[in-house]
């Protein structure tokens, strides 16, 4: 695999020697930016924005062009796989996304096909293909997906969830239903990384938007096992060598021992976790990711400086860490903010 000119991401995923503190945000490239705004109003809408390779390309180097971050990460949703699975997903203004044809039952998870990232969502390495071009080798570029429980979650809720009744109740009454269904999904979420792998994908991202809402054995059982499936299914690039894995749970800061077992080769931590604490549990295993609270994100340069130094404090001099907010950026972030997080953790951390 070329190494891109700015290799300093993938230095610190492999816990190697780095000159600075790479960093990249999640959701970098998304609502808060002005010209993201510009070519989602002529897109049309979300959906139609993210099946475009050519305009996926251009948000998604927005933020790398704007910013300056260490690394680009496709611009695209994690729901792309139930879309494909004909479940009939929209995006409502003020509700997020919804699930027409919620999966409930036996048959519905046997009705479900396994998409095919080469037919149905082909979209999605076509848009890999055509950023790492446009990237012309500056930074490497991620690519994710969510894991099988957080679409399974999505995709029995029909949408966002304040109390997880519907998939509870499914996990608790018909264990071998969520069983299948989940038994689907890792097998959809590991080609389609695998397809992005293939189309260039220079490192990858699982994002395990809601495995902190189960008890320890459900977690185990439910989400990180599949994780545990995707990591050992996803094949290395042509010239042999394995892309980094980045898993990232949020709510996950209890588990960390066993994600660090996964041979994923990065944890993410959200803002509620202790680096300091995550180091001492996990050790050199694994690199670290975060996990600024982004909320800081609101406020001043000078207190976002301010937070960045302590950040950077918590994680320590131990190679091994990717800088990044504890979550998302929020949408009404002023991109300024964005500008002086991501210059202050080059600086500061470069000063160490």
């Amino acid at each position: 695999m070329t190494r891109p000119d700015n290799d300093t991401f993938l230095r610190a995923c492999r816990r190697e020697p780095v000159p600075y503190t790479p960093v990249w945000l999640m959701r970098q490239a998304g609502r808060y930016l002005p010209e993201y705004r510009r070519v989602r109003e002529r897109a049309g809408d979300f959906l139609s924005l993210c099946r475009s390779p050519e305009m996926a390309t251009e948000v998604t180097l927005q933020p790398v062009d704007r910013l300056g971050v260490d690394a680009a990460i496709l611009f695209s949703d994690i729901l792309t796989i139930p879309a494909a699975m004909n479940r009939g997903l929209r995006f409502a203004t003020g509700e997020g996304p919804v699930i027409d044809h919620p999966v409930r039952t036996a048959a519905d998870v046997d009705a479900l096909p396994v998409p095919d990232p080469g037919a149905e969502l082909r979209y999605v390495p076509d848009a890999v293909a055509a950023v790492r071009k446009a990237l012309n080798n500056r930074v490497p570029l991620i690519g994710f997906a969510g894991s099988p429980w957080t679409l399974a979650t999505y995709m029995v809720e029909g949408g966002s969830s304040k109390t997880y009744g519907i998939i509870k109740r499914l996990a608790y009454d018909e264990p071998s239903v969520l069983h299948r269904l989940l038994d689907k999904l890792a097998l959809a979420v590991t080609d389609y990384l695998n397809a992005q792998i293939e189309a260039g994908a220079q490192a990858v991202q699982i994002f395990d938007t809601w495995g902190g809402v189960l008890t320890p054995p459900a977690y185990r059982e439910l989400s990180l096992g599949y994780m545990q499936r995707i990591v050992n299914g996803l094949h290395t690039t042509a010239d042999g060598e394995r892309v980094p894995v980045i898993l990232f749970t949020k709510g996950g800061g209890a588990w960390l021992e066993e994600m660090a077992e996964t041979g994923a080769d990065v944890l993410g931590l959200d803002w509620q976790t202790d680096p300091a604490e995550a180091r001492r549990r996990v050790g050199s295993r694994v690199a670290l990711q975060g996990n600024m609270d982004p909320a800081v994100l609101y406020a001043g340069p000078e207190r976002i400086r301010r937070e960045v130094a302590r950040t950077l404090d918590a994680f320590g001099p131990a190679p091994g860490h990717v800088f990044n907010l504890g979550h998302g950026v929020s949408p009404d972030v002023p991109p300024e903010h964005a500008e002086a997080f991501v210059a202050a953790v080059h600086e500061l951390s470069a000063a160490r």
